[in-house]
């Protein structure tokens, strides 16, 4: 694509619902691509979601904002449960925008929900790429959040382990 038709997208699109800096680092193509997928793009990463959120859940609330194509949640890559994050994909870019405008930075099961533009769902990029199989950035928390789960509860045992020894 043309960087003409590029910027013209940019000023099109996101004027209504920018886009953020995040860009994921395994995409599979030049970041041109990517930026013309993500103007594009009725698919939303919905971070910072507790582990016992449902995908029921998630259902009602972007609903809300137009009708859900489908959602594809996070999963843990070794133990197949949810990791705290999910695709949203919608059938219209309208849609998507509304749930970016009305549902970022709402609460869902006591967690203040993250929503940005994701390039579009591709098969594998639901599992967490973390070590331990979840996310990578709940590996480097030092506290634990019950209402999330994961990582952070081996590291606060570990922890208090040490503290009692």
């Amino acid at each position: 694509m043309s960087g003409t038709i590029l910027t013209s997208l940019k000023r099109k699109y996101s004027h209504a619902v920018g886009l953020s800096s995040y860009r994921d680092q395994h995409f599979k193509g030049n970041r041109a691509d990517q930026e013309r997928l993500l103007l594009l793009s009725t698919t939303l990463y919905v971070g910072n979601l507790s582990f016992y959120t449902t995908e029921e859940q998630i259902h009602e609330l972007f609903s809300k904002c137009g009708d859900i194509k489908r959602i594809i949640m996070g999963l843990d890559k070794v133990r197949k449960t949810p990791c705290g994050f999910c695709f949203v994909e919608y059938y219209t870019r309208e849609d998507a925008e509304n749930a970016i405008k009305y549902i970022n930075g709402t609460r869902l099961d006591d967690r203040i929900v993250r929503t940005d533009w994701d390039a579009g769902f591709k098969e594998g990029r639901q599992y967490g790429r973390g070590k331990t199989g979840g996310q990578v950035r709940d590996e480097y928390r030092t506290d634990f959040d019950e209402g999330r789960g994961g990582y952070g509860q081996i590291i606060q045992t570990k922890i208090r382990t040490k503290d009692s020894v």
